[in-house]
């Protein structure tokens, strides 16, 4: 068989990933999960050890949103009533009510006048530039921007690429300047936080230097942001790197359903007629099913609780959880990169100790994870910790006591 060839080849790529330590390696079945009860949080059992309980610190689940019964009730009803698939592509006949009243509410939530949900964030991002970018557009990108801006850049066939540095505004512009008369266009995109490390991105000055140079361009700048690790995890109401920037003049806003909502799927929201184009344009949409009607459901319920009182609560309370262990590492002669979002890392700078602390860790019950090279830089190796809102203060002492064992 032609495989037989194709095989060991294949192989061989495998054992350099694991020879030089950048292999994945066996994923972590969870196969039960312990509530939160009383002053300590959710527990994770996961295949292999029995009943030992882990403290999980590197979910997206910043709400904690995926365990309460209000949104499992949701979902339930949904899958009751309109079945657990949808059957088929939006277009045809794949859209139910629930699809919609979701993406009206997360056009609401965003004040934009136009939404439409897709089957994942990652989709979402290479959907928008394929459709949007032509061979006269120019793209500019911050160089710590997501794998999916990454690969969006690649499929997309622009005129041109240009990478800037990580947040620095200066040489943004200059590419900018550089740029009037060698193409009509200019996508301008970046992540609003940056997920290995927890910083965030001005968007309120990089969208004045969109709109400052806008008009050098035939068909303008199109200013794009991936916000899917900022939504819902910060913000005083939740809105995220927008919020928190005060930022105005982001043309598509794209965001998930999976992390601080606690469902599945991602969105985006803009204005009504961008969004009508995609529906008619972007093929990651067309030819994708949707998230299920009852995963609408159970993420519209997930919105309509951030967008409430309770919801403010619990921002309030993943803010002080993050503010708690962030100070914590620092007390303990950690370094951090400090920054308000619940991702906190600890930087290591080395990658033998990265996977010791890790492996640490896990031996008392906490998961965390271990970014080496080349996930990232040589000497920026570090230990990415995500708190969320079913974190108590139990829970943050707890992994703090661990650190400063080993930190003895």
């Amino acid at each position: 068989m032609p495989v037989d060839k194709f095989i060991p080849q294949l192989q061989k790529e495998i054992d350099t990933l694991i020879e030089t330590g950048t292999a994945k390696g066996a994923e972590q079945v969870v196969v039960s999960v312990i509530k939160a009860t009383g002053s300590t949080g959710p527990r994770f059992l996961l295949k292999g050890h029995g009943d030992k309980q882990f403290l999980r610190m590197n979910a997206n689940s910043y709400l904690g949103m995926s365990l309460r019964d209000d949104l499992l009730e949701a979902e339930e009803t949904g899958a009751r009533a309109f079945g657990v698939g949808p059957g088929a592509v939006r277009f045809i006949s794949g859209t139910y009510e629930p699809h919609l009243l979701l993406e009206k509410k997360l056009a609401s939530f965003h004040s934009r006048t136009g939404c439409m949900i897709t089957s994942a964030a990652y989709t979402s991002v290479l959907g928008v530039m394929v459709s949007l970018i032509t061979p006269e557009t120019l793209i500019i990108s911050d160089e710590l921007n997501h794998n999916c801006i990454i690969n969006a850049m690649k499929l997309a066939r622009p005129k041109g690429k240009k990478i800037y540095k990580h947040l620095d505004l200066a040489q943004l512009e200059e590419q900018i300047k550089e740029s009037i008369g060698s193409c009509d266009s200019i996508l301008v995109i970046t992540d609003g936080v940056f997920s290995m490390r927890g910083d965030y991105a001005p968007l309120d000055k990089i969208a004045a230097l969109c709109k400052q140079y806008n008009d050098r361009f035939e068909r303008g700048i199109l200013f794009v942001v991936d916000d899917s690790h900022g939504v819902g995890a910060y913000g005083a109401t939740g809105r995220g790197t927008e919020e928190l920037c005060q930022a105005d003049g982001i043309d598509i806003l794209v965001g998930t359903l999976g992390k601080a909502f606690g469902v599945n799927g991602g969105y985006i929201v803009s204005d009504k007629t961008i969004v009508e184009y995609l529906r008619e344009k972007n093929p990651l949409y067309i030819y994708t099913n949707p998230i299920t009607p009852s995963e609408a459901a159970a993420a519209l319920k997930s919105v309509e609780i951030v967008d409430s009182p309770e919801g403010l609560a619990l921002l309030k309370h993943l803010a002080a959880m993050t503010q708690k262990f962030e100070q914590g590492l620092v007390n303990l002669g950690y370094e951090t990169i400090p920054s308000p979002h619940p991702v906190v890392p600890l930087v290591v700078r080395d990658t033998e100790k990265t996977t010791k602390l890790v492996a640490f860790l896990r031996e008392n019950g906490i998961l965390a994870t271990g970014l080496n090279y080349p996930v990232v830089p040589h000497g920026d190796q570090l230990i990415r910790f995500q708190v969320s809102a079913d974190h108590t203060e139990s829970d943050i002492d707890y992994a703090l006591s661990v650190l400063a064992k080993f930190n003895s």
